[in-house]
């Protein structure tokens, strides 16, 4: 028993360091979970952020409706931490509906906003399936907002006015949709498609869009900008 809690002790995790006065919204992509930013929210967290990971029905509205219904309560929630800054991390469709919540409503703790593999000029993965009826069934009304279409949202959005971190991938583990994906993508995304006028950093890693909120140099990326 010795022996065993001797262990325990050994491998304790870090304690977390010192409050950092800041908050950070996290928000899931299509089809996932607050599970899929358990190691990034972990991460925040360890380095003294308050956060916010946000589980929001990803399937069921379309993207105004998800953002209001969701990330607004998420942000009243964060302000009762009384932070010096918001800041927001969204993967994939998670991104979108950040910058859509923020091009429509003030924010004075304004903070940075970090995209993972967002679509961010639509996709071409929605403009081949959005008319196949088991496409919409998997994945929701807000998914079809997606495409590349001068009137989808995410090309109906301002440019930025704030701190904006675009971080993608290289890597496709879904050769089939690649297929549809002209040039280099991360089997959902490709990688011209990811930017948006008015981002302040770009970078491009090999990870694949169903992992990257996990890859330990997207994380560290991630950590590096929310701290300018």
């Amino acid at each position: 028993l010795v022996s065993i809690l001797a262990l325990s002790g050994c491998c304790r995790l870090q304690p977390p360091e010192t409050e950092r006065g800041e908050s950070v919204i996290l928000l899931h992509g299509l089809m996932r979970n607050p599970r899929a930013m358990k190691r990034m929210a972990s991460a925040l967290e360890q380095k003294g952020y308050h956060v916010e990971n946000v589980d929001y029905p990803s399937r069921e509205a379309e993207i105004p409706e998800l953002a209001e219904r969701y990330l607004t309560p998420a942000v009243e929630r964060a302000r009762l931490q009384n932070p010096e800054k918001i800041h927001f991390v969204g993967h994939s469709m998670g991104g979108i509906l950040a910058r859509y919540w923020l091009s429509t409503h003030a924010l004075p703790e304004q903070g940075n906003l970090v995209m993972l593999s967002p679509p961010n000029q639509g996709s071409e993965i929605v403009d081949r399936m959005g008319h196949w009826r088991s496409f919409q069934w998997m994945n929701g009304p807000g998914s079809l907002q997606l495409h590349t279409g001068e009137n989808s949202i995410p090309n109906s959005l301002p440019i930025p006015d704030y701190p904006l971190a675009v971080f993608t991938g290289s890597w496709s583990i879904n050769p089939i949709l690649s297929l549809m994906i002209p040039g280099t993508d991360d089997g959902k995304v490709s990688v011209e498609r990811a930017k948006t006028q008015g981002m302040t950093e770009y970078r491009v890693f090999p990870v694949s869009h169903p992992f990257i909120m996990r890859d330990r140099n997207v994380i560290a990326a991630t950590l590096e900008f929310l701290n300018r």
